[in-house]
């Protein structure tokens, strides 16, 4: 591992704003990050798989009465969107480094809001397919812990991934599926709030359209 990493790592065991492994409140939070970590009673917003938190940070900043948690299992990745946090001064934001496989370990059932997947690995193998983000185990995971009326975002750049997404999808009558195979020239546009990740900036300057869906569980 690269000296760098291993600063970044040093950090993040330091930084309020970051719940890992090693840390006192690591797996304690179930059912309490509202009450416990933000300590403020508001609508919880999960990204998962963050990335760096560009959307994570960027909701929080237009949506201040809303709590966010980006999640990721790449620590030098979630140093940098501790970071912007701070730099931002949000108060509203937190990130947590897990496995995606293991959410239920940290949420309890009806605990969250929404939850947004931005750009996720499309896994295009045939035998990787229950690792997609948006596979039937996954989905039930989000089911149980997002709040009846709760809305699962996914936006991608993938054609295949958001094929499969909706195929998934319309097999489990997924209620009120909103989705858009060109989310810039549609009338969904409202949805992309202004917030663009490094990728998606590549991919809108290579004319790659971004998929977009919408599902209220």
């Amino acid at each position: 591992m690269g000296r760098g990493k291993l600063e970044k790592f040093a950090v993040n065991a330091t930084r309020a704003n970051i719940v890992e492994p090693g840390k006192e409140n690591y797996e304690q939070l179930k059912g309490r990050w509202n009450s416990d970590f933000f300590q403020k009673e508001q609508p919880l917003v999960l990204e998962v798989g963050c990335g760096k938190g560009e959307y994570t940070i960027g909701m929080a900043q237009l949506y201040p009465h809303k709590n966010f948690i980006g999640i990721d299992i790449k620590g030098n990745r979630i140093w940098k969107g501790s970071s912007l946090a701070i730099e931002a001064g949000l108060t509203n934001v937190g990130f947590l480094r897990i496995f995606i496989e293991d959410l239920e370990k940290h949420f309890e059932e009806n605990e969250v809001d929404e939850i947004w997947i931005t750009f996720p690995d499309p896994r295009p193998r045939k035998r990787d397919i229950k690792r997609r983000l948006t596979s039937p185990r996954f989905l039930e995971m989000y089911e149980r812990i997002l709040k009846p009326g709760g809305k699962l975002h996914l936006k991608t750049d993938s054609h295949s991934l958001f094929e499969y997404s909706l195929e998934v999808l319309e097999e489990r009558k997924a209620k009120n599926l909103l989705h858009t195979w060109d989310l810039y020239q549609s009338d969904l546009q409202e949805h992309t709030m202004g917030i663009y990740t490094t990728f998606e900036k590549t991919y809108l300057e290579q004319n790659v359209p971004i998929k977009y869906l919408q599902v209220t569980v």
